[in-house]
């Protein structure tokens, strides 16, 4: 397979089969790969999401991560799955009917087509650099991105669909791939030169409500259940318990509880 009209930014890199696309592309980036180095798998046999869980990769469906190298803080870098997941979503609305009303974002990067997870995305970090200013940053971030095209996993903590399902008719992870780089190079330039703020609003415009019910998982041990209220400027999610706390979350595993 071949990927044509991609943005100039990105160099491809093709595997039929892979172990990890992340871990291809983190071991490109220790050796000095030049940001937008992307890595493109057609199945992987070790595939994996947040917090170490596999991830199944079987062909038909999208695996790709990229090489990135911002200068930004280490607190900042997670805004990046915002990008990602907003990017994939102008991406996806524009492929299956009424997309723009079906696709909702749930925090922090996941995206929904009519409540059930279609992508997964996995945020990796090199090791921290010193800039010119003594900031402290990560000498490279690594975006990886799997998205359900032909198949979803059954066995899930959150219901999953592919977007075949969802009215994707014809799609390849070929067409994917080119429709989600263009508006993906946009949005990362944006977040690079102006912050967060758009792309936080752009988000907010497809994100959770004000008063829906979420549970947070923060550990294994550690279960929080509120109302949302909204995000703060870094992109970290703000809770109202039930206690009448407000309580500020900047990871976890996020579940909708019906009203």
């Amino acid at each position: 397979m071949t990927v044509h009209d991609l943005p100039a930014f990105f160099t491809v890199h093709r595997f039929e089969t892979i172990g990890s696309s992340n871990d291809e592309a983190k071991r490109r980036a220790e050796d000095g790969a030049p940001e937008g180095t992307l890595i493109w798998a057609g199945e992987q046999t070790e595939g994996r999401g947040r917090r170490g869980r596999s991830w199944s990769s079987p062909p038909g469906n999208l695996y790709l991560s990229v090489v990135l190298r911002p200068a930004v803080a280490m607190s900042a870098a997670a805004q990046l799955g915002f990008v990602c997941a907003i990017a994939l979503g102008e991406a996806v609305a524009a492929l299956i009917p009424d997309g723009a009303r079906r696709i909702r974002y749930k925090w922090p990067n996941d995206l929904l087509v009519d409540g059930a997870k279609i992508s997964g995305i996995l945020l990796e970090a090199g090791p921290l650099r010193v800039s010119d200013d003594g900031g402290h940053g990560p000498s490279f971030l690594v975006a990886g991105i799997g998205v359900n095209i032909a198949s979803a996993p059954a066995d899930t903590p959150y219901r999953a669909t592919p977007l075949t399902a969802a009215g994707a008719a014809g799609l390849t992870p070929e067409s994917l791939l080119q429709r989600f780089a263009v508006r993906f190079e946009a949005g990362y330039r944006v977040w690079c030169d102006e912050g967060f703020a758009r792309v936080r609003g752009s988000w907010l415009a497809a994100g959770h409500e004000a008063g829906d019910k979420l549970r947070i998982r923060i550990a294994e041990n550690e279960v929080v259940d509120g109302r949302f209220v909204d995000l703060d400027p870094d992109g970290a999610l703000l809770l109202d318990l039930a206690s009448g706390e407000r309580r500020r979350i900047s990871a976890g595993d996020v579940a909708m509880i019906a009203a």
